[in-house]
């Protein structure tokens, strides 16, 4: 196992998850269909975990359910946790009774589907607002029934056409006037302004001034990138509805903020771009770069012109881009997400391409949208955003989209909204990082999507749509693209599939219902490898891509489509390539050692198509990757004997010149198995790389930084100490890595290194705490071996010569 596994399996579950399953055979990646838990029979004793404690939407209640992994599917009851006063409720259930069944029979299915459905069916005028539920209390079951308001029938074209929505649209409106808005705090109060704003009465323009006056003047002591993101976007669409001067000069200072926010590679951080350039902290996030970068095209609408604000446009939607065709827009600067949506970013970007013309994009990010009607509720930190941008990034497809995605979700829609009209976030899955939105009051987050046919504001379609709506056949097509998104009662429902049925799906538009057939295709009994290179060898890139991952899938099955697979690296389209990286490491051993001088070529060459050099990364993943891949390892990551130099150095080279820190962290698997002639040619490079930070995925920018130190302290280089001494002392993210490893190279120069130790004094003291780090401290302090030292320049110089440096300089090899 690689020595910074430990580190990289962070990656593995946070970042690089896309590349990990981007060609590994089937086995390895779909989990084995498992008997689910029984849930706790809550009638018997049975209890309830701290999970969740779920709005029952308007009728007062809240109840848990059993979950697992975020699913509510083997629910069949739901425990009453909360009874609010004068509610539809109120005096007909208490705390602890337990909800068994809807219209007088018990749960079936999913009961929180169940009961949502029944809600959807009680507010309609046949249901005449009678909720009828079956509670026990006791040891005794009742049939009883709640009145709710009916609101109506929800439209084949929801929310467009659709009185139920107008009424859920025009009670939440008067829900959020009545409680007021309210400057900085949560983002949900942009999203309840635009509401306001979006309803076009008079009646809330006083409030709506007021609020934009104070968030105009909290906006001008600068702010982090997350708040100035909706602040300016909000402020965007209020100028543009209103015509207000005085906010339009203050919406020409915040985009123009926005403009020197962004990174010299088109994205956003948390805060600000640092003096270098960067995007600060832990480097790009999507989600504000996003939200920034339509909140410049607004500004751009509402009038604002600079020749610097259609540059920062341009470089992040370039940036953007990138993942059209190829999978959810991720978290920042990292491969393709495998799924439909990625904490609404899919839905969000479909708003923007629309506004800026894009029909390609717009066309994409739409279908992914909705298709991810069943993949909402998750979302880093919690599915606000997913919430926030899931309809409006749909509405793009046309009104049948819109009508189709709320028949699979309308559901969720109606346990979301309380008996007042307001809508509360929905904290379910326990990987929401403690439920970052818990409390939120999320009414103009839903009604951004109720809203929809007022057409009243930009980001709710007030521009005419760049691409004409789908037909029924087509949103049936996008429908299906996101069935079995989940397992359900332990089982992949993809694995379920016919031979023909997933042959058909790696032709598919969406990336993820191509990934997931070529999965499950691999678990098929027969020789699918000539039908696949038949695929590879036509015109269409959407089955050329579905193939291409099929083989990866195969594994050494796929052996006699290696010369294809090879080939593919000179393809002109970079995506192809990528592909083609990933699926090669999976085949068997002799087909995976013929690629290597091809990958290492491709890992040297430049590509005008692929100005990021993302199929860099995937060359350097499938080569080197210093991070455990289960059975499939990458094809260098045991040993480069007999691989030729003239190829390796370039492409080593090249990689640690990616603007990626990922990219330039990939050659340090094999660091440990160079000679000194290797490490002669290639420690100038592999020092650089250790001294500069990679302007591009920051987060592991510490990965990079340890593999040259740990490099140069084995080998017992002098300036390996000052520069372990220095990145323990730069503030920049990975501190728990450096702390953890620094002192481990340090400790390999033995007495020697007490010649820096008064540069970390201050450190010390401030790590008092820190037994494992001053542990370390310590017995450097008490070292008395002196291993020899060798200046960087000396060895070099020697090595290159064909000499191997003193045995003595490494004796601290591990």
């Amino acid at each position: 196992m690689s020595r910074i596994n430990k580190y990289m399996s962070r990656i593995n579950k946070f970042i690089l998850a896309g590349i990990l399953v981007m060609g590994m055979p089937a086995a390895m990646v779909c989990a084995e269909e498992a008997a689910v838990p029984k849930p706790p029979d809550l009638t018997a004793g049975g209890e309830k975990d701290k999970s969740h404690d779920w709005l029952l939407g308007p009728t007062g209640l809240r109840g848990w359910m059993f979950t697992l992994k975020g699913r509510t599917t083997a629910a069949r009851q739901i425990l009453v946790t909360a009874v609010e006063k004068d509610s539809p409720a109120d005096g007909i259930f208490s705390t602890n009774d337990v909800i068994l069944g809807v219209e007088g029979k018990p749960f079936k299915a999913d009961a929180r589907i169940q009961f949502g459905n029944a809600i959807t069916a009680a507010e309609t005028k046949k249901g005449g607002g009678v909720l009828r539920l079956i509670r026990w209390r006791k040891g005794q079951s009742t049939n009883v029934e709640l009145k709710l308001t009916v609101l109506g029938t929800y439209s084949d074209t929801a929310p467009y056409d659709c009185p139920k929505s107008k009424a859920i649209f025009e009670q939440g409106c008067r829900r959020i006037a009545k409680r007021g808005l309210e400057c900085g705090g949560q983002l949900g109060q942009y999203a309840n302004a635009l509401a306001l704003l979006a309803s076009g009465k008079e009646e809330y323009r006083p409030l709506l001034a007021d609020f934009t006056k104070k968030m105009a003047a909290g906006m001008r002591n600068g702010d982090g990138c997350w708040g100035m993101s909706y602040a300016n976007l909000f402020l965007a669409e209020y100028v543009l509805a209103t015509g207000d001067e005085a906010m339009r000069a203050e919406l020409k200072r915040t985009a123009m903020y926005v403009v020197d926010a962004q990174s010299t590679y088109g994205t956003w951080g948390h805060y600000p771009r640092s003096p270098n350039g960067h995007a600060p902290g832990y480097g790009a996030m999507n989600q504000i770069g996003l939200a920034m970068t339509l909140s410049m095209v607004l500004a751009r609408q509402a009038g604002v012109t600079d020749p610097m604000l259609d540059a920062a446009i341009a470089k992040s939607t370039n940036f953007l881009r990138w993942y059209v065709n190829k999978g959810a827009i991720p978290y920042g600067d990292h491969p393709p997400e495998p799924k439909h949506e990625d904490s609404g970013k899919c839905s969000l970007a479909a708003v923007l391409f629309d506004l800026l013309g894009d029909r390609e994009a717009t066309s994409f990010f739409a279908r992914m949208g909705t298709a991810a009607y069943d993949e909402r509720e998750q979302g880093h930190c919690g599915n606000w955003f997913n919430m926030l941008w899931a309809l409006p990034g749909v509405s793009r497809c046309g009104p049948l989209a819109t009508g189709a995605y709320l028949k699979e979700q309308s559901w969720y829609y109606d346990l979301a909204r309380d008996w007042q009209g307001g809508f509360k976030y929905q904290q379910i899955d326990p990987s929401d990082e403690g439920g970052n939105y818990n409390g939120w009051d999320l009414t103009g987050t839903y009604l951004m999507s109720f809203g929809l046919p007022l057409k009243s504001l930009y980001v709710m379609g007030k521009k005419p749509c760049t691409v004409p709506p789908l037909n029924r056949e087509e949103v049936k097509a996008v429908i299906h693209a996101g069935r079995d998104a989940y397992s359900v009662n332990g089982r992949n429902g993809y694995n379920a599939r016919k031979t023909e049925e997933l042959l058909a799906g790696l032709s598919s538009w969406s990336p993820v219902m191509r990934k997931r057939s070529a999965k499950a295709l691999a678990l098929h009994e027969g020789d699918f490898v000539p039908k696949l290179l038949k695929m590879l060898a036509g015109s269409d890139p959407y089955a050329r891509y579905g193939a291409c991952e099929a083989l990866g899938c195969l594994g050494p099955q796929a052996d006699a489509a290696a010369p294809q697979l090879r080939a593919l690296l000179k393809d002109p389209d970079p995506w192809l390539r990528s592909l083609a990286c990933y699926a090669l490491p999976n085949l068997g051993p002799e087909a995976r050692l013929a690629s290597v001088n091809d990958l290492l070529r491709l890992a040297a060459s430049s590509n005008p198509a692929d100005p990021r050099r993302m199929v860099q990364r995937a060359v350097g993943s499938s080569l080197f990757a210093p991070y455990d891949t289960g059975d499939t390892p990458a094809i260098l990551a045991e040993s480069i004997e007999g691989v030729d130099r003239q190829l390796l150095y370039p492409a080593v080279r090249s990689l640690l010149e990616n603007d990626d820190s990922v990219a330039r962290w990939t050659p340090s698997a094999i660091y440990d198995k160079l000679t000194d002639r290797d490490a002669a040619e290639l420690l100038p490079a592999i020092v650089k790389a250790a001294e500069e930070l990679a302007p591009s995925n920051e987060w592991y920018s510490y990965g990079p930084w340890l593999a040259g130190e740990d490099l140069l302290s084995r080998l017992h280089i002098r300036e390996g100490m000052q520069m372990s001494v220095d990145h323990l002392l730069v503030s920049q993210w990975g501190m728990f890595a450096r702390i953890e490893k620094c002192p481990v190279y340090l400790a390999r120069y033995g007495a020697q290194a007490k010649a820096v130790l008064p540069q970390l004094q201050e450190m010390r003291r401030a790590r008092k705490g820190d037994p494992v780090f001053q542990k370390r401290m310590d017995e450097i302090e008490a070292s008395t071996e002196s291993p020899m030292l060798v200046d960087l320049k000396e060895f070099i110089k020697k090595a290159s010569a064909g000499g191997d440096v003193s045995p003595d300089t490494k004796k601290g090899k591990p």
